[in-house]
């Protein structure tokens, strides 16, 4: 979650992606902070496609009905 983070304040898009992809892929459970950065990362890059795959993450989490993310 913290280089998720820090590469999101960075404004490096594509490394926050690739950090959140393997967090997946590794079975690590991401928490509020973690999906807050990886939004903001795709709507500043209008990535449409990694906006949906992440949106499809939150759904499947515990965070869907949460307000903030």
């Amino acid at each position: 979650t913290a280089m998720i983070s820090a590469c999101a304040r960075r404004g490096n898009s594509k490394d926050t992606l690739q950090i959140f992809q393997q967090m997946q892929l590794d079975g690590f459970i991401p928490n509020k902070v973690t999906f807050l950065s990886i939004i903001s990362v795709c709507a500043s890059q209008a990535a449409l496609p990694e906006g949906k795959w992440v949106h499809s993450c939150i759904v499947g989490s515990e965070f869907e009905l949460d307000v903030v993310v």
